[in-house]
């Protein structure tokens, strides 16, 4: 059944991150239109609306992929039957093969297509994969420069190996699925708990120094937290140190106490 809309105005794109440049197109339409690819992402599915004011309506990939570009517009035309404009990048491409892109929307929809150019930062250009690298390297500061926000990723609450609560710091041990993480390491962070923002330092990566076992943990800074349960989520806001290993839990408990330290230099 199809859902009765009078959208004129619409931005196609996979809009993963929803970065600066996705923000250009985005602002130019009602409503957006995310190819969905589900792989490795910067922001997983419907957790884009997080970071956009218009409704989002879903085409996913595999269910298009064979559509050539003429099947692809007249689908578009069916969905939004008050459709005017189209608004896609310079690098867009659709239908099977990638037959299609600007240049054949335009000559396939009869109204109007506006075609952004490519947008840079700094003399970067900004794409999704530019992100993910940068954050591959911890580096955080470009990761929210090009997303304009702080990095975020989502999680459940599991139980962690217990050691953190017993001889270190008690920490949140997070199960995260789907989001591409940064390089392994220890980052000032602010974490979401009930609602509420709490300054605190995250760990990501390989607990080498213990049982070996990837793991993602905050530890909430000031903050008595007792048991929680369900989800959680991690803004990234600074890179603090690349993940080692260290001889023994006292030499890991004093470097926890400066990685502690560092983060709350970051707040200041």
């Amino acid at each position: 059944m199809k859902i009765k809309n009078n959208i004129k105005s619409i931005a196609i794109g996979s809009f993963d991150g929803i970065h600066i440049a996705h923000q250009a197109l985005i602002e130019r339409a009602e409503a957006v239109v995310v190819i969905e690819r589900n792989s490795g992402y910067l922001t997983p599915g419907y957790k884009r609306s997080w970071y956009v004011d218009r409704p989002i309506f879903f085409y996913h990939f595999e269910k298009i992929r064979a559509l050539s570009p003429e099947a692809f517009v007249a689908k578009l035309e069916a969905d939004f039957p008050a459709l005017e404009k189209i608004v896609v990048g310079y690098d867009f491409s659709f239908g099977k093969e990638r037959a299609g892109n600007g240049a054949v929307l335009s000559e396939l929809f009869h109204e109007e297509v506006e075609i952004i150019s490519e947008i840079s930062y700094e003399g970067v250009p900004v794409h999704s994969r530019t992100i993910k690298a940068y954050l591959k390297e911890g580096n955080i500061h470009m990761t929210n420069a090009l997303l304009s926000r702080d990095y975020c990723i989502d999680g459940e609450v599991i139980s962690g190996q217990g050691l953190g609560r017993k001889a270190l710091v008690p920490t949140l041990n997070l199960k995260v699925m789907q989001y591409q993480l940064p390089l392994e390491g220890v980052y000032a962070t602010r974490t979401q708990i009930d609602g509420r923002w709490y300054n605190s330092v995250s760990f990501i990566g390989h607990r080498v120094s213990t049982d070996g076992s990837f793991a993602v943990e905050s530890y909430v800074l000031d903050k008595e937290l007792g048991l929680v349960e369900g989800c959680v989520r991690v803004e990234f806001i600074s890179f603090l140190r690349e993940n080692r290993k260290f001889d023994g839990l006292e030499a890991l408990k004093m470097q926890i106490e400066a990685d502690i330290k560092a983060c709350r230099a970051v707040f200041r």
